[in-house]
């Protein structure tokens, strides 16, 4: 039983049209099945926004109560933390990822209970080289464990051009949720790192194409899920059809997307 807790004091308040989006990509995720339990978040390029995702989906699971657990494993330059003040009830040190990776203890008396049946273990200190962490059979079992104790557990990664902890951590997980910016990431780096992620042998479950920006200047964001083995861009982001839906189509299979709803032309959720 998790003893420890924290407070998350800095959850920001999304627009009603957003969090019906987050909420559809809840429901999303719900239909991929029981065998997707450990779900890699992961961008090409720093900067496209998927540590607000990986948050908010976690968030949207601990709402509908989910047992669910976010895992910060972006141990080179993570803001998890601080960006969301995070702090523990008691005022007692918070540690994290990179404490229990290489610390004694068991993983269960390191995450911290936030919601409900909810948990989260962010990172507090930033390492220089974290590879020996993430590649090390303690980090493995770390997942295995608590996808027992746990319907999802949600994995934040650093981005895949940048080092191969990414491919590492998707080698373990069940499928993965490929964050893209709008107008930022190539046809070419978005291929890239669909390849990345197949040699890894961790399925694409889906993308969120984030920051798109419509006639008015207003940007989007858009949430999609592969049908198939894959899927693959036409042009630089697809081609689109009526006003709410799109398709994709490639020698991969066929990609649906949806348009849900607008969000703020900010820089939130850009880390």
């Amino acid at each position: 039983m998790i003893m420890k807790q924290v407070e998350i004091k800095n959850m920001p308040e999304l627009p009603y049209a957003m969090e019906e989006a987050l909420n559809r990509l809840r429901i999303n995720i719900n239909f991929l099945g029981e065998d997707i339990r450990k779900i890699l978040v992961i961008s090409t390029t720093p900067d496209e926004g998927k540590s607000f995702v990986a948050m908010q989906m976690w968030y949207q699971m601990a709402k509908s109560d989910t047992p669910s657990v976010l895992i910060d494993a972006d141990l080179r330059k993570s803001v998890m933390a601080e960006k969301y003040k995070i702090e523990t009830v008691n005022n007692e040190k918070l540690k994290g990822t990179s404490h229990f990776l290489s610390g004694n203890y068991d993983i269960r008396n390191a995450v911290y209970n936030v919601y409900g049946s909810s948990a989260i273990l962010p990172n507090t200190d930033n390492v220089v080289n974290p590879s020996l962490l993430i590649q090390s059979k303690k980090f493995e079992t770390m997942l295995d464990t608590l996808a027992e104790d746990y319907r999802y557990v949600f994995v934040d990664s650093p981005p895949l051009d940048l080092v191969s902890d990414g491919e590492r951590i998707g080698s373990l997980c069940d499928g993965a949720v490929l964050v893209l910016r709008s107008g930022v990431t190539s046809k070419r780096m978005v291929q890239n790192s669909i390849n990345q992620l197949e040699r890894a042998g961790c399925p694409l479950l889906g993308i969120v194409l984030n920051r798109v920006e419509g006639s008015k200047g207003r940007y989007y964001r858009k949430y999609g899920k592969y049908y198939g083995k894959y899927g693959k861009y036409y042009g630089r982001y697809g081609r689109y059809y009526g006003k709410y839906y799109g398709k994709y189509y490639g020698k991969y299979g066929e990609y649906y997307s949806d348009y849900y709803g607008e969000t703020k032309s900010s820089d939130e959720g850009e880390k």
